[in-house]
């Protein structure tokens, strides 16, 4: 996970819309983004979908909530991953939210913004539920047009949809082999929320209406299967790998260091002792821990994420770009470790190469905002202004900053040739800029 010194979470992380009263953002991290595809794969199979096409995302919000704004993601917020207790009860949320998209619970209510199927207007798509999803009231979808009103529509469910969520994801949990009590713990970490005041009540009770009734229907669906099928030791541990290496970024380095030796596994511990001392800025004993990682697992591409990016962080930028090389090859079509190798090559004043390791990553996961930033520079320092403006215009567009965007994209296109594929992926932010500013 990339730090930002001053927000104690770093990385990767792509801002999703200007929110004035809470902004919501991604966390882009490889090796959780990996435990979780781990997790959602039997569960996504089980419900008829391709893991390749669904992808879990985690949003930077403390507050329990998970959410579907499209077919192709589900979102799950970090505080949620935090809080659940087990692999079974994470494995259940996603199988609740792969419902949804399944028994067709969004299509019926968001045919406009399904249609919107440009690079651009995705990521505005993703912008506006994000912003939505963490509460705030002007996020109206920015580039989209939607009114804030009818994301809440969008993201919110009826009692019935959740009936029917419920009853598909208890069967897809049993048919992918997962313990179904995982759904019946996670309506127990909700228990009660009902009689709190709207302001009071977490997210989820509120897109995901919770009672009484449905907590009895959900015991009800799970004793109807009879097995108490065995937790998977393969789950078990991605989900303490995702769990640990995110506590070990947004809690105090101090809570780490106490509490990893408790960690599923030794891996693990080391891992979370690595995070925790580079955030201390100790050098040595960062590396110290993360190599002890990679001794117990020696051809793990996201352990060598991790200490390329304590090297790059630590001005140790020649030796982040061998480590991250390491890694790509490792895991060579992985866009946020791509992304990296491209960062430290910057970093070591090696523009060019760095090109050419950005626009690979780019090319599997234009989402990642911050990659869209290296590659414009990356783009600047080789003399290519007009690809560095078009990469920045779509960087804006993603945030939902569509001044900003239409700027950088009527730049690009006075610059690129006119009729090429940068000069078209311009005008499609450019337009879509003018669309938002009209409205």
């Amino acid at each position: 996970m990339h730090l930002i010194k001053t927000l104690c979470l770093a990385v990767g992380v792509m801002a999703l819309a200007a929110v004035p009263a809470r902004a919501a953002s991604l966390i882009r991290d490889a090796d959780i983004e990996y435990a979780l595809a781990q997790l959602a794969d039997p569960i996504l199979r089980a419900a008829g979908l391709s893991p390749a096409q669904v992808r879990v995302l985690l949003v930077n919000d403390s507050s329990l909530n998970a959410f579907v704004a499209d077919t192709q993601h589900i979102f799950i917020h970090t505080g949620l991953l935090l809080k659940l207790p087990n692999a079974r009860s994470l494995q259940a949320v996603i199988a609740h939210e792969a419902a949804h998209i399944t028994n067709g619970h969004l299509t019926r209510r968001a045919g406009n913004v399904a249609s919107a199927r440009t690079a651009a207007g995705l990521g505005m798509i993703l912008a506006a539920a994000a912003a939505a999803a963490g509460g705030g009231q002007a996020a109206a979808g920015v580039a989209i047009g939607t009114q804030s009103s009818a994301l809440r529509v969008l993201l919110g469910h009826s009692r019935a949809e959740e009936a029917s969520a419920d009853q598909s994801s208890v069967r897809y949990m049993v048919r992918a082999g997962v313990n179904p009590k995982g759904a019946v713990e996670v309506h127990e970490m909700f228990k009660g929320q009902e009689a709190l005041s709207v302001s009071r009540q977490d997210p989820y009770t509120r897109s995901h209406p919770l009672n009484r009734d449905r907590m009895r229907a959900m015991q009800g669906f799970v004793a109807a299967y009879g097995k108490d099928l065995p937790d998977s030791n393969a789950a078990l541990y991605w989900f303490a790998r995702a769990q640990g290496k995110l506590s070990a970024f947004t809690r105090a380095p101090g809570w780490t260091l106490r509490r990893a030796k408790d960690s599923a596994t030794q891996d693990i511990a080391l891992m979370r002792q690595a995070a925790a001392h580079h955030r201390q800025s100790d050098l040595k004993n960062a590396l110290a821990s993360i190599d002890g990682a990679l001794k117990l697992r020696p051809r793990d591409p996201f352990y060598m994420d991790l200490k390329g990016q304590i090297l790059l962080e630590s001005r140790q930028a020649g030796a982040a770009v061998n480590t991250y090389a390491q890694a790509s090859k490792l895991a060579p079509r992985n866009a946020l470790i791509l992304g990296g190798l491209g960062r430290a090559l910057l970093a070591a004043d090696r523009p060019r190469d760095a090109l050419s390791a950005l626009e690979k990553a780019r090319d599997r996961d234009w989402r990642d905002a911050r990659v869209l930033r290296d590659l414009s520079v990356a783009y600047a320092k080789t003399g290519q202004t007009g690809m560095a403006s078009v990469v920045t215009a779509e960087r804006y567009a993603l945030q939902g900053r569509m001044k900003d965007a239409g700027l950088h994209a009527k730049r690009a296109v006075d610059l690129l040739p006119r009729g090429s594929g940068p000069w078209q992926r311009a005008q499609d932010v450019l337009l879509t800029a003018e669309r938002a500013t009209k409205r």
